[in-house]
C-alpha cells in the first residue's frame, strides 16, 4: 500500500488503533476542499498500533473535539511538504455541543441552549455546566 506524503495541510498522529473513523466523524471534515487519507492499524513502535489521518489542503480542526476523543495524538502541520509545526494535544478544560447532558431535568433538555461541559478530572470525566451532571465522550455518559 502507498500512501503519498502532502504538500499542505495537517496529519494526525498517534491516534489510538481503531479510532480514525470515529474522529473523521466529531471534526466533521469539507471533504470537498482537500484530500483525506485515513490509514488504520498502522505498527507503532510507541504504541503498539495507531491510526494516521493525512488531511491535504485542509489547514485547521477543532482540537478541542480532537484533544477529548484522543488526547494523547498530535498534530502535524505541513507547508511545502515540510513539517512546521508539530502540536501535542491535551484534554480540553471546556467544551459546547461535544458531549449531551443526559440529565432530563437540566435545562439543555428543554431549552435551546449550549451543552457545556467542564473537565473534572484528568480521567476525562466533564461535568455540565448547568445540572453538575458527569459525561464523558468515550463512553457516552
Amino acid at each position: 500500500m502507498e500512501i503519498n506524503s502532502i504538500e499542505n495541510g495537517l496529519v494526525i498522529d498517534h491516534l489510538r488503533a481503531g479510532s480514525g473513523l470515529r474522529v473523521l466523524e466529531y471534526l466533521d471534515i469539507d471533504t470537498e476542499r482537500g484530500s483525506v487519507a485515513l490509514i488504520m492499524n498502522v505498527s507503532s513502535n510507541k504504541h503498539g498500533k495507531k491510526d494516521i489521518i493525512k488531511l491535504e489542503n485542509i489547514e485547521s480542526i477543532d482540537i478541542n473535539v480532537l484533544g477529548l476523543i484522543d488526547h494523547n495524538a498530535t498534530i502535524i502541520h505541513i507547508r511545502n511538504g515540510k513539517i512546521i509545526h508539530k502540536t501535542k494535544l491535551s484534554l480540553p478544560k471546556k467544551v459546547a455541543n461535544v458531549i449531551r447532558c443526559k440529565n432530563p431535568r437540566c435545562i439543555t433538555s428543554i431549552e435551546n441552549v449550549p451543552h457545556i461541559f467542564h473537565l473534572a478530572d484528568n480521567t476525562g470525566k466533564y461535568r455540565c455546566e448547568y445540572c453538575d451532571n458527569f459525561g464523558r465522550i468515550n463512553d457516552g455518559k
